[in-house]
Parts: C-alpha cells; structure tokens; sequence
C-alpha cells in the first residue's frame, strides 16, 4: 500500500507540473530600451511589470525578444501568449485582446537650457532645426508637417549631444527612453538639456492576448486586477524606481 501511495503522488505531481507548464505564458517584444530589452535586468521596465502582474495573478511566463514584425505575427498565430508593448489599434484587436494602460508613453521636445523656446503648437517651432532619428514615426501632425526644419540624424544620442552644443534648437523623444539614454550621456550632456512642459504626443502602452489564447479574456483581467494593485501597494511605484525612472 505505501507503494501505491507513493505512485499516487508521483502521479498527482506530475499532473501539477503539466498544468503548471500549461499556464506558462509566452511573452514576447521587440527591443525597446528601457522597456523591453533581454539585456536588461528582467527584460527591462515593461518586460517586468508585465511579468510581475501576471505572476501575481497566478501565470508563470517566459520571454522571447524578437523583431517587431515576428512579434505581431507570432501573437496573430498564437505562437506567443502576450504582447508586452502595444499601443492600440484597431486593426490589432484581430489579433489580440488589449489590457487597460499600463504606462504611459509621452513624447517630449529637448531643447538647451539657456535657450528660450516654448511649445503651445507645432506653428510655433517653424523657425527652430530639430534633430529627428531617420525612419522614426513621432506622432501623425509632426510627421506630416513638412514646414518645420527636421534634421535626420542616426539616433537619439547623436541628436541630444547636437542639442547639447547648440548645432540644432530641438530634439525630441519618448520620456522614458530619453531618461534612460541621457543616464548614459557625460554630464556636460545631460545637464545641458531640458524637456519643454507640454508633450508632442501621448500613447498608452498596453498588453495584448493573443486570441488564439482560450484564456485571453480570463488573462486580461488578472492582468488589469493586479497593475491597480500594485500602483495601490507601492510595488509599480518601486518598479518604477528600480529601472531608473
């Protein structure tokens, strides 16, 4: 009998095991600094307040980055469980359910500190070179507004140290990735720049549960439980602080 016991339990345990690997969501993203990078510490700052509310709402996970494209499509498929970083769309609800906001994207012009420039609306930066990342969408008006002065440089640090030394009046980028590259600038840098109040534009980040997922649904609202508690007990908060933000 003690045999049978003990074969009873090795069964239960397996069966535990297989519907706990059964649960284990596949996340996926792009690289995205300082939200979702494998570099970085937990996959960077997206990457783990996705997986720290899931795991509070009772999902293990694993993540794979990816090129965007692969990523979209993987998630279409039902390859991967959850798109880390979306912004929404309609055309992605045909692949996804989206989740509330849980952070919120906000790009930002930089200008040098001793330069006097507001920023109200886009007429009134016509007069100002600003440094732009080639191939980067920043938001519809900007994009299409053909009057304004756009310098296409390779990235975001060359076009802030431009800033910095006066080559051009304005740069501009989302918040959180501006913080997180100037952090890496010489202070001569960093302490040169300033962003403008008002943002050029604002976009909610967001998951998205493939709906090839029976789940999804059950997914999503663990997920949005858990975020509003965390931003109630202090821990997106210390998140936030932990990458830097």
């Amino acid at each position: 009998m003690p045999r049978l016991h003990q074969a009873f339990a090795l069964i239960g345990l397996l069966l535990l095991a297989q519907a706990a690997a059964a649960q284990k969501l596949r996340l996926v993203a792009d690289a995205w600094p300082p939200f979702t990078d494998a570099t970085l510490v937990n996959g960077g700052l997206a990457t783990d307040i996705v997986s720290t509310a899931l795991a509070r709402a009772g999902y293990a996970s694993n993540f794979e980055q990816v090129p965007w494209a692969r990523a979209l499509f993987g998630v279409g498929e039902g390859r991967y469980d959850v798109l880390v970083n979306a912004w929404y769309t309609e055309e992605r609800t045909k692949l996804g359910q989206f989740s509330g906001e849980y952070l919120l994207n906000r790009v930002r012009f930089l200008k040098r500190k001793d330069t006097p420039i507001e920023f109200n609306n886009l007429h009134q930066l016509h007069t100002f070179p600003i440094a732009v990342v080639r191939g980067y969408a920043y938001s519809r008006e900007f994009d299409d507004t053909v009057s304004l002065q756009k310098v296409p440089v390779h990235n975001f640090a060359m076009a802030v140290r431009m800033v910095a030394a006066d080559r051009v009046k304005l740069t501009l980028e989302d918040e959180f990735v501006a913080r997180y590259y100037l952090a890496r600038e010489s202070p001569k840098v960093r302490n040169a720049v300033e962003f403008l109040p008002k943002p050029l534009s604002e976009n909610s980040l967001h998951i998205l549960v493939s709906l090839k997922n029976p789940q999804h649904e059950q997914i999503v609202a663990g997920f949005d439980r858990e975020i509003a508690a965390m931003k109630a007990d202090g821990s997106y908060e210390k998140l936030l602080r932990q990458h830097g933000m």
